[in-house]
């Protein structure tokens, strides 16, 4: 059965920042566990159920923004700082409106297939690297420190995202957060 899940992802100089970030730390220090991942916020957990079921969750998703344009500040998401841990490296982030709505799709989202809750996320984050070798943890929190600049340009969109078994991923709509005026997914 496939896993869905839904990520809040940047768009804009940010975004071309911290691709080139993951870029240089996995040649820099080899792949650690964010790399199996394109830049993200993480609003839900993985879900499984039928591929029947993606219209459905889009239909949902476009009807929970469309009425609740209102929870989604400007900006959508706020950088809190770039954090550095002995085993974590990222940017903590804050979205309250987003959580919200979120929270107002996974109880709107129901699914015959679907054979657990919808589980959210409390710790909005954009991970950079984890699960990385300790000796590395200086190279990577001084590449971060050189290329990320938390008050360059950013853009967010909300994701609707399938993991295949093979660890590929496929997009099945993108909407903007930062101008909500059109909420139909691409």
């Amino acid at each position: 059965m496939p896993q869905f899940i839904i990520y809040a992802c940047p768009v804009g100089p940010l975004a071309e920042q911290l691709e080139t970030y993951f870029e240089k730390s996995q040649q820099l220090c080899g792949p650690n566990a964010a790399h199996a991942y394109m830049p993200h916020c993480t609003l839900t957990g993985f879900f499984n159920d039928e591929e029947g079921a993606i219209a459905p969750y889009i239909r949902t998703i476009e009807t929970v923004l469309a009425a609740n344009r209102a929870l989604i500040p400007e900006p959508p998401i706020l950088i809190k700082q770039l954090t550095f841990r002995p085993d974590w490296h990222g940017l903590e982030l804050s979205a309250n409106g987003l959580k919200q709505l979120v929270a107002i799709f996974a109880a709107q989202a129901t699914s015959p297939t679907r054979l657990e809750p919808l589980r959210l996320k409390d710790w909005l984050h954009l991970s950079l690297a984890y699960e990385f070798n300790a000796p590395c943890e200086p190279r990577l929190r001084q590449l971060a420190d050189t290329l990320i600049n938390l008050t360059a340009p950013v853009n967010w969109e909300l994701r609707f995202y399938q993991r295949n078994p093979d660890n590929s991923w496929q997009c099945h709509g993108n909407w903007p957060l930062d101008n909500p005026s059109d909420f139909t997914g691409k």
